[in-house]
């Protein structure tokens, strides 16, 4: 059994994986925290998110929880899925990690961290993204220098990193398909006079509003011909149940950073 403890578990996302946690066996719901200040704090999570009392209060000390949990999941802010994953790494407990907007920098320390313990980091947690990141490295690796790519992905309003994590992971797998430096060749945003597009060029846009959950477009266009490859999610759920599925997969795994590729077996496992 796999005890789990939910990082953020009166969110948004955090909520929506404390509620689907009891459908997966083999896991266990051990531990539910939120940031200090909390107005739920000392409430019982399973009222909170909707599935009956379970006896397992919310609280804001990741310290009480130590020796009843296994696996962090965290889908919270980059700051604090830091402070997870130091947590993690001084208490030799597995990780999932689904926050987006890490820079470099945080990169460089979450890559230190996890040399002591093993932690499942992706950008985007649905199993059909994930896919999609295979075919996508596939059809561009054929298609060559030949058509230009652009990428279009749009979330609900409350999102605060742009563009998507996901879209940056497409467009990176799209650039090392193709033999490109994506720091060169992206394109964030045009206005005005900007004269023809370059050949090599990888537009990422962005859209926000409302309450869209996500969406991501990748465009092959050619001379006579588009490809469109499409992905649409209409609920968190789709993020949670993927969030899970890595939670059993990590548990027992050495130490090192691993992804969701890892987790479906797309490619070989460390």
């Amino acid at each position: 059994m796999v005890r789990i403890a939910v990082a953020g578990a009166a969110g948004r996302m955090g909520s929506r994986i404390t509620a689907l946690s009891k459908e997966y066996e083999g896991l266990k719901l051990s531990g539910a925290f939120e940031r200090k200040g909390h107005k739920d704090i000392g409430k019982d999570i399973g009222t909170i998110v909707g599935i009956g009392e379970t006896g397992l209060k919310l609280t804001d000390n990741l310290d009480e929880l130590v020796k009843n949990i296994d696996v962090i999941i965290s889908f919270t802010s980059v700051e604090a899925s830091l402070e997870h994953l130091k947590f993690a790494s001084r208490n030799g407990k597995a990780i999932v990690i689904g926050t987006t907007g890490f820079d470099k920098d945080a990169l460089k320390e979450v890559s230190k961290l996890t040399k002591k313990v093993p932690c499942v980091m992706a950008s985007n947690m649905s199993m059909g993204v994930n896919l999609l990141l295979k075919v996508l490295h596939d059809i561009a690796r054929v298609l060559g220098d030949g058509y230009d790519i652009e990428i279009i992905e749009a979330h609900h309003k409350m999102k605060k990193d742009a563009p998507s994590g996901t879209a940056l992971k497409m467009a990176q797998v799209i650039a090392s398909a193709l033999n490109r430096n994506l720091d060169k060749v992206a394109v964030y945003a045009r206005h005005g006079i900007i004269g023809e597009r370059k050949q090599k060029e990888i537009g990422i846009q962005t859209v926000r509003g409302g309450d869209i959950v996500g969406e991501h477009t990748v465009m092959f266009c050619g001379m006579g011909e588009r490809i469109e490859v499409v992905h649409k999610v209409s609920s968190r759920d789709t993020f949670a149940r993927g969030a899970l599925r890595a939670a059993q997969w990590i548990y027992g795994k050495s130490a090192g950073l691993y992804d969701m590729q890892d987790v479906l077996g797309l490619k070989n496992n460390k």
